[in-house]
């Protein structure tokens, strides 16, 4: 809603700086880092009065065993502090920020109630797995059909970007639908195995998110685009501000959710974060560059993927000594801490690779 302070520009100039994207962004940025500060102490309290805490299993490392009963579902702070910076620094007449509330509130919804149903209600299995999927799929069914309708850029409706390469495209035609689902859906999954750790997840996903506001940005501006060679998307830039405020709501949020953690964020944001950024993929038109920015987050699930399957078939032995993989760094005997950083570290690395690769081309 601030953009429209602009149109006073004429007769108050410091309102001018309101129509810049990169004024919004930094002012969404700071705003849902104070929003978090302001709730979270408030969020906190209030689930440790109806002890809605984190029940840690007891096959897992033995240090996590002190986490038990650490107030979870703080993903309500990343949540409030996301939504309400939005609505005052985007443009609410930007198409590209609906289809990601929509994103954001439906993967939410179903994130609510699966906390909802293990911590509150003590049901341990939560909402089934096939329950979670339908809605998760049903979401990125309707960005895809939007999507399909009201492509980013129609001249590269079916058509993909590949990175690295000046000016090569595959068209991938009807499978193009399909990739788009797998995108929303995997990636929402992703931050899920992720999220186990001590700011693990939220630090990751601040640089995937900053990264792919770059992208944002460049894709929505015509002249880089053309000189960058990528696909260029008319209003795409407003992104960027939505990634701000998440960045900041990340940010604030991992304050409380550093080590040693005051609190979880839980299916509550795990699912949404990942599905917003598997939009944005989309959005921009860099979806192959995706499992490069969120390498972390691949990882992750391809080491869910690979234990389940290597015990399967191997008569119950184990590929590593627990999965999602940063447990078995932990197992090996690395400390918290030093798991945390050095994925960090490797998201970092990750995100300049991917940025990388708009010179190498």
């Amino acid at each position: 809603m601030l953009y429209y302070l602009s149109l006073l520009k004429e007769d108050y100039g410091f309102f001018n700086l309101f129509q810049y994207i990169t004024f919004r962004t930094g002012g969404a940025i700071i705003t849902a880092i104070i929003l978090c500060f302001i709730i979270g102490p408030k969020i906190i309290k209030k689930l440790r009065h109806y002890k809605i805490g984190q029940i840690q299993r007891q096959d897992g490392p033995s240090t996590h065993l002190s986490k038990h009963g650490t107030p979870t579902m703080g993903g309500v702070m990343i949540l409030i502090s996301l939504l309400t910076t939005v609505l005052l620094w985007a443009r609410l007449d930007n198409r590209f920020i609906w289809v990601l509330a929509f994103v954001t509130i439906m993967l939410a919804i179903i994130g609510i109630i699966d906390d909802y149903t293990k911590l509150v209600k003590k049901d341990p299995n939560g909402v089934s797995a096939g329950k979670k999927l339908i809605i998760q799929i049903f979401t990125a069914s309707v960005v895809v059909g939007y999507f399909t309708m009201y492509p980013p850029n129609p001249d590269f409706f079916s058509s993909i970007s590949v990175p690295y390469m000046s000016g090569v495209f595959i068209n991938l035609g009807i499978f193009y639908a399909v990739l788009q689902l797998l995108i929303i859906v995997g990636s929402s999954n992703a931050v899920n195995f992720t999220d186990g750790l001590d700011g693990l997840a939220a630090g990751s996903m601040i640089l995937c998110v900053a990264t792919y506001a770059i992208f944002a940005y460049l894709a929505g501006n015509m002249n880089f685009a053309e000189y960058l060679k990528i696909i260029p998307v008319a209003g795409s830039g407003e992104i960027a501000v939505f990634m701000g405020a998440l960045i900041g709501a990340c940010l604030g949020f991992l304050w409380f959710n550093s080590y040693p953690a005051e609190v979880f964020m839980g299916d509550t944001s795990s699912l949404f974060l990942g599905g917003i950024l598997g939009t944005t993929a989309i959005c921009v038109r860099q979806e192959l560059i995706l499992p490069i920015v969120g390498g972390i987050f691949v990882a992750e699930t391809l080491s869910v993927i690979l234990q389940v399957g290597y015990f399967k078939y191997s008569g119950g032995k184990r590929l590593f000594k627990m999965a999602p993989l940063h447990h078995h760094f932990e197992l090996k005997g690395l400390a918290e801490p030093k798991v945390i950083i050095r994925f960090w570290i490797v998201g970092i690395l990750l995100m300049l690779l991917a940025l990388a690769s708009l010179k190498i081309r």
